[in-house]
């Protein structure tokens, strides 16, 4: 019977202390980034203690200006409404308030003539998990049945309960606005440029990896690893959309009018960078399906005398997309626009070499040189994708 190994250690299912010591060191990791640079740790960190700060400002708002039984609403409320953005905040304390609202007098106006809370809340319940589904409430409609069950509790409901717990609400509302508004109002530029600089990076890795291994034996496996990282491009390139359209919306109702400058300064830029990032994809897509076929020898081959030249080509293709991401995303964007327009120039240069050769390979094998004359035209394609609007 032959031998059959254990399973690699790797495979196992990891301990609880393993588990836990994992979550432990990618805190631990997440900490120092936040400590260290800004980034998206750090802004989940600002977002945390600023809402701790709006449930305590809330918490001693409503405990000096309300009875201390409805203290507890407004930071209830108040802490949920510091979200990714301002006009998030604003939008949903709006649906919540609403909710809150319905939810109240829906429970206190059916408890005076049930009379019994118990039996209220087998009447009322039903009704307002119906109506969160109600889609003026946005994704806050599950707050109408928890305002009913806050005011069904305590076993009585009184006018004046009912409208101190609407005012709890609304002060917790407006102090979680005015927290995220006025103290470090998120914005997402960063995460967009993180985004599209990723994008860039991803697609100038597959061209230089292609370069790197046009001249060793074509694997199927591999070559088809370079068409399923192609691929996978346009999923990524959905991130930068939606990347940008949380940048958007970050600056709607954002009092940071230079922030609001620079968006809007970057917006058509942006839009620009979407449609040059959709072409690289398609274009690599193209290119990667080319060498799959040629690796399933499906088709022929170039030899290696046109491989090599054209593997230093694709480097030089490689350059030009670390020179576009550093005009999209980097410090320096007027001295890398200027290394673009070299790096293109000395790719079509070094391309336009290339296809004036081809009638030179295409007598001894016509087969060969269509593949190539593929590969040629779609890295043409891709380079010239790689163009930026001028200021």
């Amino acid at each position: 019977m032959p031998h059959t190994p254990s399973a690699s250690p790797r495979a196992r299912t990891p301990s609880p202390w393993q588990a836990v010591r994992a979550e432990a060191v990618w805190i631990a990791r997440a900490a120092r980034r936040a400590w260290r640079e800004p980034g998206r740790e750090r802004d989940l960190a600002v977002q945390s203690g600023k809402a701790a700060l709006a449930a305590v400002l809330a918490w001693l708002a409503a405990s000096w200006l309300l009875p201390d039984a409805f203290a507890l609403m407004a930071p209830w409320v108040a802490v949920v409404l510091v979200q990714a953005t301002v006009y998030r905040s604003v939008r949903q304390g709006l649906h919540q308030t609403l909710a809150i609202t319905t939810g109240t007098v829906l429970a206190a106006a059916l408890v005076i003539p049930f009379g019994h809370p118990l039996l209220t809340m087998l009447v009322v319940l039903p009704v307002t998990t119906l109506l969160g589904n109600w889609p003026r409430f946005g994704d806050q409609g599950i707050y109408t049945s928890t305002a009913a069950l806050f005011t069904l509790v305590p076993g009585e409901a009184t006018l004046d309960s009912t409208v101190s717990r609407i005012l709890a609400t609304l002060l917790g509302t407006a102090i979680g606005i005015a927290v995220n508004a006025l103290i470090l109002p998120p914005v997402y530029l960063r995460s967009t440029h993180k985004a599209v600089d990723d994008v860039v990076r991803e697609a100038r890795e597959i061209v230089a990896e292609i370069a790197d291994g046009l001249d060793e034996p074509w694997e199927y496996d591999r070559v088809r690893g370079w068409y399923e990282r192609a691929h996978r491009l346009p999923r990524a390139i959905r991130g930068v959309h939606a990347a940008l359209g949380w940048s958007r919306e970050s600056l709607r109702l954002n009092p940071d009018r230079r922030r609001r400058a620079e968006l809007a300064r970057l917006d058509a830029a942006y839009d620009e960078t979407l449609t040059t990032l959709e072409n690289i994809a398609s274009r690599l897509i193209g290119l990667t399906y080319t060498l799959v076929e040629a690796a399933a020898d499906e088709v022929p081959r170039p030899s290696h005398a046109v491989t090599r030249p054209y593997a230093g080509f694709l480097h030089q293709v490689a350059g030009a997309l670390e020179a576009y991401g550093r005009v999209v995303t980097g410090d320096a964007p007027e001295t890398a626009r200027t290394e673009l327009r070299e790096a293109v120039d000395e790719a079509r240069a070094t391309q336009d070499r290339l296809r004036a050769e081809l009638p030179r390979h295409a007598g001894a094998d016509p087969g060969r040189m269509a593949v190539f004359g593929t590969l040629l035209a779609e890295a043409r394609r891709l380079t010239g994708s790689l163009t930026v609007r001028e200021d």
